[in-house]
């Protein structure tokens, strides 16, 4: 297991959060995803580290590019 924090500026509201967790859910090899408003963090449990590239290509296609 590989787990791996992001910084993601554009995380502004609860609305965010939800997208976020919601579309990183759906890849394979995620386990586990934290998004968090306040710290701007969105935390991400993954099989491997390859899924880690899907994951902030991800972010990036859907407005949530990682600082």
């Amino acid at each position: 297991m590989s787990t791996k924090t992001y910084n993601v500026p554009n995380i502004s509201c609860g609305h965010c959060v939800n997208t976020i967790e919601r579309e990183l859910k759906e890849l394979s090899g995620v386990l586990s995803v934290k998004a968090e408003e306040a710290s701007k963090n969105v935390t991400v449990d993954t099989v491997d580290e390859k899924t880690q590239a899907s994951v902030e290509a991800t972010l990036a296609e859907i407005g949530y590019p990682v600082a």
